[in-house]
This record gives structure tokens, sequence and C-alpha cells, in this order.
């Protein structure tokens, strides 16, 4: 079968046979998958089963620091950056006999079973050893996003209970310090660093300790670490086994309660679309792990023997902002096979390529464009290229390792021209995935042989999808030709609920008549007739104008993100005016050349107030916007250029890199207000 026919197969339908659903994958139609191996139903005896499988297989890694320097720019600031060595391995056994003894220590600490203990920390090896742990010793492990402000951190904290928490050293420098008065309960901070800074000072009655430490006194022989030492008590398939607060794109985190079971089946349903996954595969970890994609990703590898070797987003590529020049970043050292990435991070890559390309010579132009657009034609037909893959895109394919035979991508949608540009240069499979932390992460991926774009894929086989009309935005079960609605996911990953929060439970989550929980997403979907879902709105982003036109913000910033210019833009409107506005971050290079061709000169601020530019942009978003088949009452009428980027650092974007409103908004009330009272 082609590729092409492959494509076109039925993947999902629905088992009530009504267009509403719900859908399930054509091998699960009977029954929801919920675990790999039979009897193998929490994470402490999923990791077992692997360790006794693969014991001396590389198992975690990490490169060495060879040195550190600063490095100042021409306006004078100040950038750190490293060397870096090889990738040094922890076997499975090895990370097995650490994470015992780290349990261990914790107990001897008055660490206690079901009692919560918190994760603060970047993604590291000693991350997932520390989490493995918790899991080996049924401590629920409450996991912050290491860019959450001061305030938050706190909430969290204080809404868990919480009295341990494991950090790194800068993190308890630049975030946990400041906020350690207002955490009372909390007493024992573990640091996963080799070397403690002596000499700092914390309130009274708070005890800082190593990793390392802490995993030596679990391994004294009166603390008892042999296989199922009498302060172990081992979790059951329906207890807490992670409290994920999320960023959340409203108000303050909320806490999810993930059960054993629910992470469970959410990597038997993600793992059933990844083909042969085994001990030859090297994943590539660099996405925040308090993050559901980062650590359902990771939980799936090590259940199937892979390797997982760290990195950073700093020092991801040889080009990444902490990568001394002429030296090589964690991706070409690594040469991963499997990689999960934001849109964002995607979208930086195609970016940066496309500039590349428009810099070569005319010849190499052509021949890349002539090689990239038979390539499209090839794979549309189902065929593979050989020799231009060797020719053309080899060279492409190595900036990500040469190796790659999966990217995962999830997180927010994945325009449809960043999909097509990844499948064909860096000649591997994009599956694109939907789910959120209250689904544990998973929902769909699209076949990996599928090339078809803008689409999530079916229904993984660990859970069902049912559309719910939304008749208020005009979405209903019957609509033609695709049937349209709210999508509702259930099965064995849809978690247990908000931490203390019964209201929000009551309102987002539900348990149907057979005792399957489900949860409504808000997000509004369409099936295709071959069983694939579409994310086509979103229900917070709907907003009706004077006139009665309802906008979706979402599917307006969607096409105009593929404008050139745009790195990133947030579209407002108010229901009270009769027209839609937008906060554009401008893509710097391309911004400074529209400055050189219209003459306008200046610093980037100047640039970026400058109303002959902000008319101009303005005039290339309309034709994004019009060639994308917008409706006029849709487009910007006007727009707000960004000076600063948004970052999870400064509070605009979540981890993810999705929009927060909210803040947006109050970021920038000042120009909504100019923007709509000079008519």
């Amino acid at each position: 079968m082609s590729q092409n026919e492959c494509s076109r197969r039925v993947k999902a339908r629905s088992v009530s046979g009504h267009p509403s659903g719900p859908y399930r994958d054509i091998g699960a139609l009977r029954v929801l998958a919920t675990c790999l191996q039979p009897g193998v139903n929490t994470l402490d005896l999923v990791f077992e089963s692997s360790v006794c499988r693969f014991p001396h297989f590389d198992c975690l890694g990490t490169r060495d620091l060879l040195s550190e320097e600063d490095e100042t720019s021409e306006d004078g600031r100040v950038f750190k950056k490293v060397i870096l060595g090889e990738y040094r391995w922890m076997s499975y056994d090895q990370v097995y006999k650490e994470v015992r003894a780290f349990g261990s220590g914790l107990v001897a600490l008055g660490q206690k079973p079901l009692k919560n203990i918190a994760i603060f920390c970047e993604t590291r090896a000693e991350w997932i050893i520390a989490a493995q742990a918790c899991f080996m010793y049924n401590f629920p492990l409450v996991t912050l996003y290491s860019t959450l402000g001061g305030p938050a951190i706190a909430h969290g904290l204080n809404e868990a209970e919480v009295s341990h928490i494991i950090t790194s050293k800068e993190l308890l420098e630049t975030k946990l310090k400041s906020i350690l008065l207002e955490v009372p309960r909390l007493q024992h901070i573990i640091i996963v660093d080799d070397k403690l800074k002596s000499g700092s000072e914390y309130p009274q009655g708070i005890s800082v300790h190593s990793m390392a430490a802490v995993t030596r006194l679990g391994a004294h022989p009166e603390n008892g670490t042999s296989v199922n030492p009498p302060s172990r008590r081992p979790p059951c398939a329906a207890d807490v086994a992670v409290i994920m607060y999320t960023s959340g794109s409203t108000g303050v985190p909320k806490g999810v309660m993930i059960s054993h079971s629910n992470i469970i089946a959410g990597i038997t349903g993600m793992a059933e679309r990844i083909p042969s996954l085994g001990e030859d595969d090297t994943y590539i970890g660099y996405l925040p792990l308090a993050h559901v994609l980062e650590l359902s990703a990771e939980m799936v590898c090590l259940a199937h023997g892979c390797r997982i070797g760290y990195s950073s987003p700093q020092t991801l590529t040889n080009q990444s902002t902490k990568i001394k020049k002429g030296s090589k970043g964690d991706i070409s050292v690594l040469r991963p096979t499997l990689m999960a990435a934001v849109p964002e991070i995607m979208d930086r890559i195609y970016k940066n390529l496309m500039l590349k390309v428009e810099e070569m010579s005319v010849f190499q132009r052509t021949l890349f464009l002539l090689a990239y657009n038979y390539k499209m034609e090839q794979l549309a037909m189902g065929y593979s290229t050989p020799l231009c893959d060797k020719l053309v895109f080899q060279k492409v394919r190595a900036l990500l390792g040469g190796r790659l035979r999966v990217l995962l991508s999830g997180g927010a949608p994945l325009s449809a021209v960043t999909q097509r540009f990844m499948n064909i240069c860096f000649c591997c499979p994009v599956g694109q995935g939907y789910g959120l932390t209250e689904t544990c992460g998973a929902g769909t991926i699209s076949q990996l042989w599928d090339y078809s774009t803008g689409r999530v894929g079916a229904p993984l086989v660990c859970c069902e999808i049912q559309l719910k009309d939304w008749i208020e935005g005009g979405y209903r079960s019957t609509d033609r030709p695709c049937p349209r609605g709210e999508i509702l996911v259930g099965g064995p990953n849809v978690t247990m609920g908000y931490y203390k929060n019964k209201q929000k439970n009551s309102e987002d989550f539900f348990m149907d008549e057979k005792g399957q929980r489900w949860f409504c997403t808000g997000d509004i979907g369409e099936f295709h007739g071959d069983g694939c879902l579409k994310i086509i709105d979103r229900k917070k982003d709907l907003v009706k104008l004077q006139a009665g036109e309802y906008v979706s913000l979402g599917k307006v910033e969607a096409v105009l993100k593929n404008c050139p210019l745009v790195d990133n833009i947030c579209a407002y409107a108010n229901s009270d005016e009769s027209y839609v506005i937008g906060f554009v971050v401008p893509n710097q290079k391309q911004l400074l050349a529209l400055a050189e061709r219209k003459r306008v000169r200046g610093l980037w601020e100047e640039l970026c107030n400058n109303p002959v530019i902000e008319e101009e942009v303005l005039r290339v978003i309309t034709e994004t916007a019009l060639t994308a088949q917008l409706e006029r009452f849709e487009i910007p009428w006007k727009i707000r250029l960004s000076v600063e980027p948004w970052t999870p650092e400064n509070g605009l974007v979540t981890d993810a890199f999705k929009l927060k409103r909210k803040e947006l908004k109050s970021h920038y009330q000042n120009d909504i207000e100019r923007m709509y009272g000079a008519k």
C-alpha cells in the first residue's frame, strides 16, 4: 500500500454510528487500552520491568561541562557561553540503584507515603531520578514550571501543603529564596547540583541538603534499601502519582491530579503510534519536564528501554545562545532518533532555514527549491525520494543530528507550512498530537505515514472522543461535510480532576453511566471521513463584534503567524466595537529589511513605534489575511508593534508559548484604548 493510500485509509470511526461519536481508533473499537503489559499497573513496576530487561543499556545521559566563559556583545551585554564535552551515561541498573537510595533517603528525612513532595527544577537526569523515587515510595509529586512567578509558586506549595522540595541551585537563588517566608510548612530543600553554596542564609527551620547527601543517607544499611524495605509502601494504580500545576492561559495555576493508571494509559496510547520503539532509540530531552508533553514522552522512552540524552533550549543546536561559536550543540553530539518539539521551536527552525535559503547563490537556491517542490509532489503521490534526500537534504537533516526518525509536535497547533517543511527537509515524519494536562497529554497523534497537514490525527487507543454541539458558536455534529463541536475526551487517561477545586471539577469533568471519566476541553474540532480530528476553534477565543459577527481570535492568529514579518501575534476584539486589533512581535531581520526599503532609520524601539513602519506591516498582514481568505471583519484594522518578544519569563505566554490573553490585555491596555478611542 502506498503512503498516499495509507493517508486515505480510515483510522477511526464512530462506535455509535452517529456523527457526534464517540470516535475510537480502528484497533480499539471493542475495548480501550489501559496498560503496556498485563499487571504492570504502577509507574514503579513499569520502570522495574525495563531495569530487568535492559539492566546494562544506557538510560540517562548528560554532557560534561568543560568550560564556561563570558562573552561581551557589541552593545556591551554579557552572555554566558559554554563548551561541553561528550555525553556521560548511566545504565538502567545504575539509575535504579540511585532511585532506590534517594527515595530511602527522603524517608529518612521524614517524607511520608501519600504526602505531597514538590519538584521545581530544570529538565535534567536528576529530575527523572527524583520522580522515579517518588513513584517508587508513593510520594505524590507536585510539579511546578520553572518559569512561574513567585506568587504562583507560593500558591502551589501552600495549596499542596509541601514540606520537602527538590530544586536546583539556580532556581533556589533566583526564584525560591525570596518566597521561603511565604511557605511556612517548608522544612527541607534538596538541591540537585553537586556543590552546595555554603554560607547562604535561609529562614530558621529550613534545612538545605544536596541530592548526593540524601542518596548517601538512603544507602546506609540502617535505612534499608533492600528490594522492599520496611519503610516502603508501594503505590496502587489509583494513587496520585503527580499533581501537575499548569500555568494556564487564565488565572492562578490549577493542580491536575494524575494517577499512576492515568499516566500508564496515556503512554500506552502514545507508544502505539511510534513504530518499532525500542532500545536502539535515543531521545533528546530539553522541553520542561513539569509539562505533560515532555514527562509523557520520557516515560514512553523509559518503558521501552530507549536512552534519554539531556539538553536545553539554550544548548540544543550549534547556533543556540549558550553554545560558544565553533563548538557543538547537544543535538549534533547526541544524534537522537526521537524528538518532541513545540511549534514555537519548529517555527524558529523553519524561519532560520528560510533565511539561509535566501542567502544562497542563485544556483543553489534554484536547486533547493526544485528539489523541495519535486519532493512535495512525490510525497503527495506516496513515493519517497532517496536521491534528492542524499544530494540536497542531507545537510539540512544534519542540523538535527542526521538520525531523526520521528519528530512529535504538541502543545499548540503547527502551521501546515512548517509541518510540510519539516517533513521534506528533515526527511522524517512529523506526528502532530493533541492532548491536555487533564487528559495526561494523550488525545490524538497523527499516523506517521499520514502526510496530510493541519490535522492532529485519530484518537489514541487509550481514549475516545465525542463532539458536543455548541449552538452559540454555530457548531453542530450534523454540520456538512464534517461533524463539528466541542471536543470531549473520555478514557482511562482522563485525570482525577483539579486539586482542591470542586467547582471547576464539576464544570469540566463528568462520569458517564459506564463509570468512565470524561473531560470537556473547550476546544472545537471536526472529524474528517477517515476518522482524523482537526482543531478549528476554541470556545474562549470566540468574540462577538458589535454587528453580531463572531471572530475566532485563534484562527486569525494562526493565519497571520505565517506572515514572515510576524514572530508572534495576539488578536484582540471588544464586543462593543466593530473591528479587530492586533499586537505584533515583529521578526527582527524582516523588519530591519523593511525599514531599509522604506528608508526609515532608527534604533529598534524607534522603528517599532514609527507610524510608517506600523502602516507597512499592517498592509503586509492584510495581504496575508486576504490570501488565506479571512473575512474582512476578521482582519485587524490597527496594530501595535511590540519592542520586546513575549516569553514565559515576562509572563505574557505560558511555558508552551500559548498566549496569556488576560496578561496581554492589561499589558497593552493603553494601546487598546488608543486604537479603539481614536476613531
